[in-house]
C-alpha cells in the first residue's frame, strides 16, 4: 500500500550540528514512532480473519535512522479507500456487481464497501508525535 519513511538529510544536519549525543536518543524517536504508526493501524484496522493486522509490519534499518512501516495486504487500499459507490471521492464503479465469496460458499451482490481508514489516521499520529518529539529534542 504505502511506505513511510522518517529519515532525511535534514536528520543529518542536525546530529552533526548537536552531536554524537544525541544521536541514540534521536533513533529512540524514529523506532517509537515506526511502532507508534503500526499499533494505531493495527487497532484502527478492521478485522475479519486478521490477516490485514498480521500485514503491518515495521523495518529499522540505516543503523536506526530509518524506519520503514508497511502493510502488507494486497486489498488494503480497498480497505482504506473503499469500493464501488461508497469510494472516497467518487472513484469507484458506479454499477452492482456479484463475486463468489469463499466464506460464505455462494454469489454475492454487492454496490461497494464503505472506507474503513486505518493507515493514514496512524500516519497523522506518528507524525505528530515524531514532531513533538524531535521539537523536545531540539530538532
Amino acid at each position: 500500500m504505502a511506505n513511510i519513511r522518517y529519515g532525511s538529510r535534514r536528520l543529518s544536519i542536525a546530529i552533526k550540528k548537536y552531536g554524537d549525543g544525541i544521536i541514540n536518543d534521536v533513533k529512540r524517536v524514529i523506532a517509537e514512532t515506526a511502532r507508534l504508526i503500526q499499533s494505531n493501524a493495527q487497532a484502527m484496522a478492521p478485522v475479519d480473519d486478521g490477516d490485514l493486522r498480521k500485514s503491518i509490519e515495521v523495518d529499522i534499518r540505516d543503523g536506526g535512522f530509518t524506519a520503514i512501516v508497511t502493510v502488507g495486504a494486497h486489498y488494503a487500499i480497498y480497505v482504506e479507500y473503499g469500493t464501488g459507490i461508497y469510494a472516497v471521492n467518487g472513484d469507484g464503479r458506479k454499477t452492482p456487481w456479484a463475486y463468489y465469496s469463499d466464506k460464505l460458499g455462494r454469489f454475492v451482490r454487492t454496490r461497494g464497501m464503505e472506507a474503513q481508514p486505518f493507515w493514514f489516521p496512524a500516519v497523522e499520529i506518528g507524525r505528530q508525535y515524531f514532531h513533538a518529539e524531535m521539537k523536545r529534542l531540539g530538532g
